[in-house]
């Protein structure tokens, strides 16, 4: 790709931007949100034209109305959320047109033939009978690169590829990559995970701002050095923040069900993070939906700082000290029509914003938005513009900032970094420390283990709707956590004694098997 620009109204996406990838590389595309990655994957696939500048496959020029001529030309994307038909088999969305005929009808024999000859070829294990619905993520993803191989595909686009998949399953994932490279296909991801792309990539292209910031050999660089390309500044990475000083119980879970959910007991203390992991479908989202009082328990009890709440609304558990900040804040952490100091008071008009007869004081309501808004880095050209023209990332920020200046004894966050910047992340890591360090309880759901191994003073694991395994901060190894994830829950590296099983004073909860158990193994929410 040369001199590609492409502008948008208010912004220049890439602003001449070069990008050579040969055959047989893996290479890494890397940059902060909005620093132009989806935007010049989208003009090499076909999805957006550029303004100027040429594409060149194997050397000859190309310019591709859409994806299918993208197709047709040997490239092919694996997108973050798969295109998949659930009720098809494995076979049948692999072969889906183009199918093998005979007779002018599809043969599915030669189908199955065919998806079985690939994944023997090239080490992606499935069964082509299989239901897709049936099947995990990490099996599902084996099947988008399927239906790549089978149309041909020369090039493989694969856009945050590890997003949800276990260690062990991005390990699986990296080497099958790695065989096609060496079959002269060429790999091109697009990822934020940096220790991936050191251990897993050839060279790296850095974005920020639109345009190339830098191009790196990954065998000679770091990731500090590719952080630092990407922000423009010197960044902390994976910091193992101190442990916290656990005083008296905030939160207290005994033996909670509900659908999704089985006898979960957890608690978590005054000054401390419990981290939560596990692969995404695992029973996270009905938990913390459950705490939060969004989804009604079947059975159990759930205690906030003292006093009972099982049967209690979302309202009354946020009086009784609970803050949630929710993955989805978009649609569920804001209001999008509202303005951005608006989306910054809910819940404050309760104390620190006092109404006067039902108003909220204008200039009260803009000086707290101003100092959440400089607090957390929130990019916002106005307080009064709407919270839906802020980026994600900026949503982000926002529903945390409003969340923790509520400063209530317990905080539930999901996904607290998810489509977050580099530099944002550390911001955002230190003010969870902070608020536990001030004394209050985190219950911290991540999908990055590196994010709950910094931040975690103990790591709780679930598993096909369980708590399968528990282990304190010196214990939780990635290794330990990607097995208990899969299924196995193992003792601690060294033979620890922080391993699963009930904290003291507390009911037993189910424990996974001591042996590992394939990665293809179903959660129960994907048989679902």
């Amino acid at each position: 790709m040369r001199g590609i620009v492409k502008a948008f109204p208010g912004v220049v996406a890439n602003d001449h931007v070069d990008l050579t990838v040969r055959r047989g590389e893996i290479h890494a595309l890397m940059g902060e949100n909005g620093a132009g990655k989806s935007t010049l994957m989208s003009v090499l696939y076909g999805m957006e034209r550029p303004d100027s500048g040429t594409v060149l496959l194997h050397g000859r020029e190309v310019s591709f109305a859409d994806p299918s001529r993208a197709i047709a030309a040997g490239l092919g994307m694996v997108h973050q959320s798969f295109k998949l038909f659930p009720s098809l088999t494995v076979a049948e969305n692999v072969v889906y047109r183009a199918e093998p005929r005979r007779f002018g009808l599809v043969d599915r024999a030669a189908a199955r033939r065919r998806t079985a000859e690939l994944a023997a070829e090239h080490g992606l294990d499935v069964d082509p009978d299989a239901r897709v619905g049936d099947l995990p993520v990490g099996v599902r993803q084996r099947v988008e690169i399927l239906k790549l191989l089978h149309r041909g595909a020369q090039v493989l686009i694969l856009d945050e590829p590890t997003a949800v998949l276990t260690p062990a399953e991005a390990d699986s994932l990296f080497a099958v990559l790695r065989g096609l490279a060496d079959q002269g296909r060429t790999v091109l991801l697009v990822t934020h995970k940096l220790r991936e792309v050191l251990e897993g990539s050839d060279n790296v292209t850095v974005l920020r701002d639109g345009r190339v910031a830098a191009r790196l050999r990954t065998a000679a660089t770091t990731a500090e050095e590719i952080a630092a390309a990407m922000t423009g500044r010197d960044v902390e990475l994976d910091r193992m923040h101190p442990g916290g000083t656990p005083g008296e119980e905030v939160l207290t879970v005994r033996n909670l069900s509900l659908p999704g959910l089985t006898d979960v007991s957890l608690s978590v203390r005054a000054g401390e993070i419990v981290g939560v992991a596990g692969v995404a479908g695992n029973g996270q989202g009905e938990l913390v939906e459950a705490l939060a009082g969004l989804r009604p328990a079947v059975s159990g009890e759930v205690r906030v700082a003292g006093r009972e709440v099982t049967g209690a609304t979302a309202a009354e558990r946020r009086a009784a000290g609970l803050a949630y900040v929710p993955e989805d804040r978009g649609e569920v952490g804001t209001a999008r029509a509202a303005s951005v100091a608006e989306n910054l008071a809910m819940g404050h008009h309760r104390k620190g914003l006092r109404s006067r007869r039902g108003l909220l004081p204008g200039a009260a309501v803009r000086s707290h938005a101003m100092e959440l808004i400089e607090r957390f880095g929130i990019k916002a050209s106005s307080p009064e513009i709407p919270a839906g023209a802020l980026s994600g990332g900026n949503l982000q920020k926002l529903v945390i900032g409003r969340e923790l200046a509520h400063e209530a004894p317990l905080l539930i966050v999901e996904q607290p970094t998810r489509g977050v910047d580099i530099g944002a992340i550390e911001n955002i890591h230190r003010q969870l420390v902070a608020y536990r360090d001030a004394g209050h309880a985190v219950l911290l759901v991540s999908a990055e283990l590196s994010e709950i191994r910094g931040l975690s003073d103990r790591v709780l694991v679930m598993y096909e709707g369980r708590i399968a395994a528990e282990y304190d901060r010196e214990a939780a190894d990635e290794r330990t956590l990607g097995l208990a994830m899969a299924g196995g829950a193992a003792p601690p590296s060294g033979g620890g004694s922080g391993a699963s099983g009930p904290r003291p004073g507390e009911e037993s909860t189910a424990s996974a098997p001591a042996a590992s158990v394939p990665a293809a193994s179903v959660p129960a929410q994907e048989k679902r």
